[in-house]
């Protein structure tokens, strides 16, 4: 092989090799952007969700407090024509017999030792007096009807009821009124599930000052 074919040859080679070199280099250089680009990205986004994150934990404090100072305006509100009974005088013995109480639905007095579910329950059936006035006694506002109630009426309070922990509701077919609102030593009749007196009733009820026991559960007691 000539001379002049041999440094072809290498110039060939060497110039081969420059030409790896500079792709590698550049494969690298573009790897190194791909990835420097990904991290930010990735770090931009994590700092979207943590600030949205933050964001909407503070959104839900500020609807928590918000929630909460509306409960509290509602129940400083009157109730028209509710019933009051003097705490003091309704008795709260455990018994395992039946109890005549002098109003319907009970509001308070004597009752079973087992309280019944109220954690937001509708039973569908009407319930034993002697375990809910316990619910009662435990801070629970609960909702009756009768026959005289009309089906949106007791939909829209089911609905409240199921979305309310500390109450209930159950039908109460010898009841004065057709819708029902009571607590432990309270009770109103009202017109509808939009009277005003259902919110203000709940706001101030449930587990409110009235309640013999507070802190008392509403589970773990039993179904009708």
């Amino acid at each position: 092989m000539s001379f002049d074919r041999r440094t072809r040859m290498e110039q060939t080679r060497d110039a081969d090799r420059a030409r790896d070199r500079r792709n590698r280099v550049v494969a690298i250089g573009l790897s190194a952007v791909v990835v420097a680009g990904l991290l930010g990205f990735g770090s931009y986004m994590l700092l979207e969700k943590s600030e949205a994150k933050e964001k909407n934990g503070e959104s839900q404090v500020q609807d928590a407090k918000q929630t909460e100072q509306e409960k509290k305006g509602l129940a400083a509100l009157p109730i028209a024509d509710e019933k009051t009974w003097d705490a003091a005088a309704l008795t709260r013995k455990h018994v395992t017999t039946g109890v005549k109480y002098p109003m319907k639905p009970p509001v308070g007095g004597d009752h079973h030792p087992a309280w019944l579910n109220c954690d937001g329950v509708v039973y569908e059936k009407a319930v034993p007096d002697v375990n809910a006035v316990h619910a009662l006694e435990h801070g629970a506002v609960w909702v009756t009807y009768n026959e005289k109630a009309s089906g949106s009426d007791v939909g829209a309070l089911a609905s409240r009821v199921r979305s309310t922990p500390f109450s209930l509701m159950s039908p109460y077919g010898d009841q004065a009124g057709a819708i029902m609102l009571s607590a432990w030593g309270k009770q109103v009749t009202v017109d509808g599930a939009d009277d005003v007196r259902v919110a203000r009733f709940f706001a101030k009820y449930v587990q409110g000052a009235q309640t013999p026991e507070p802190g008392a559960p509403c589970t773990g007691g039993v179904d009708g």
